[in-house]
């Protein structure tokens, strides 16, 4: 039996660690395909009525873990009928329970990458109430030891030394989806 083409996704994860450009490339994506926008921290800082850094100091790692579970479970059924750009956490992805739900959707994980030295460079330009940066070697071995998880998404690409707009359209390609697609 020959089936058709791919349908082309609806909907697009992207995950990958501290400084890889989730938000800064889901806002563009999500802007030249005409699809919502949703950042998974941010949820969970409106559902939580506190930021990440306040739920790390307040109320430790393992509860910001469960309310960014049940964050993700509610944006995935969004997602589900909806077509929207996430971006997740750099933890998100990397939690088992996460991974899971992940992939019993049919939803698009693309792992947004960089050598550990740009992602770090990049983090120090930000804002740095990243409750899990404490020093460049520590960084370093975080990363190391999430990557083999992040490259269970589908999809990798490289972000080093790319602007936001052409990481955008490497994406938009190689998913096939068209700019400007509508749900």
């Amino acid at each position: 039996m020959t089936t058709g083409p791919e349908p082309q996704p609806r909907a697009i994860i992207l995950v990958g660690f501290m400084g890889a450009g989730k938000t800064s490339v889901g806002l563009a994506l999500s802007h030249v395909l005409e699809w919502r926008f949703q950042d998974l921290d941010l949820r969970i800082e409106a559902r939580e009525r506190r930021s990440i850094p306040e739920i790390f100091q307040q109320s430790g790692e393992a509860a910001f873990r469960r309310a960014e579970h049940a964050a993700l479970a509610e944006l995935l059924a969004e997602m589900s009928s909806s077509a929207i750009v996430a971006a997740l956490g750099g933890g998100t992805f990397v939690q088992p329970d996460n991974l899971a739900l992940v992939a019993r959707t049919a939803i698009p994980a693309i792992f947004l990458d960089a050598p550990v030295k740009e992602l770090w460079s990049r983090c120090q330009k930000g804002d740095n109430s990243r409750p899990l940066m404490k020093s460049e070697n520590q960084f370093r071995q975080l990363y190391e030891a999430r990557r083999p998880l992040y490259m269970e998404a589908g999809l990798h690409v490289d972000t080093s030394g790319k602007d936001v707009d052409t990481i955008a359209a490497e994406i938009a390609s190689r998913l096939g989806l068209r700019w400007g697609a509508e749900e």
